[in-house]
């Protein structure tokens, strides 16, 4: 009997300043809001548990960014079951590096560079598209192996979990369904969203976008 199509779960952190007021953050460790805990809390119930979308016993790995953001995003999904479930932190997960543009608005890094489009010039002094590709990238064959693992050898469980970030998410989710990274710019991942990302018709040639911004506070 062919096993039930593996999945990646990836969501973005909860609400903090800086994602409310639209300023860059990559290496910045800003905190939740208050708001922010509140949106991840009160999906925690409805998405995670026995039965639930995210079930802790079909869960193979969660990789988790250093950020403390998305690091109290984990906690505060897990904290109402009797055991968190154990996770990695992985910097292959972190939000793209804005390098000189950490903290700016938008109409500020512009007025430095009119042109300037993160999709294809990357971030002076950071990472540049092609790093973010190449790292994404990596990432991915990271979660496809462990879903080979699973659905060819019979190792592990079906699900893997990421907690990560607004660029990374949706660079990641273009780069899973193999076009290039810009294709990011039509996607919008909102705080506390869940994309899942899995494969059609049970073949892992076939990767493919099932759902984005499920349980995303859209007020």
């Amino acid at each position: 009997m062919t096993p039930p199509t593996p999945r990646l779960f990836l969501i973005r952190h909860g609400e903090t300043e800086w994602s409310l007021n639209g300023r860059h953050t990559g290496t910045s460790d800003i905190p939740l809001t208050v708001r922010g805990e509140e949106q991840i809390k009160s999906k925690a119930h409805i998405l995670v548990g026995e039965g639930k979308p995210i079930d802790p016993q079909n869960l193979c790995v969660a990789l988790v960014s250093p950020r403390q953001r998305a690091h109290r995003t984990f906690h505060l999904l897990f904290e109402h079951l009797p055991k968190v479930p154990d996770h990695i932190i992985d910097e292959s997960v972190r939000e793209w590096d804005y390098g000189k543009y950490e903290g700016l608005f938008k109409h500020e890094i512009l007025a430095i560079d009119p042109k300037w489009e993160i999709w294809r010039d990357g971030c002076p002094g950071g990472e540049s598209a092609q790093e973010m590709r190449d790292r994404v990238d990596c990432a991915i064959a990271k979660v496809r192996e462990y879903h080979r693992q699973y659905f060819e050898e019979g190792k592990g469980t079906r699900d893997v979990l990421i907690i990560a970030h607004g660029h990374f998410n949706r660079v990641l989710i273009s780069r899973w369904i193999r076009f290039e990274l810009a294709l990011g710019t039509r996607f919008n991942v909102e705080p506390g969203g869940v994309s899942v990302l899995s494969y059609n018709h049970s073949s892992l040639d076939e990767p493919a976008l099932n759902a984005l911004n499920l349980y995303a506070d859209l007020k």
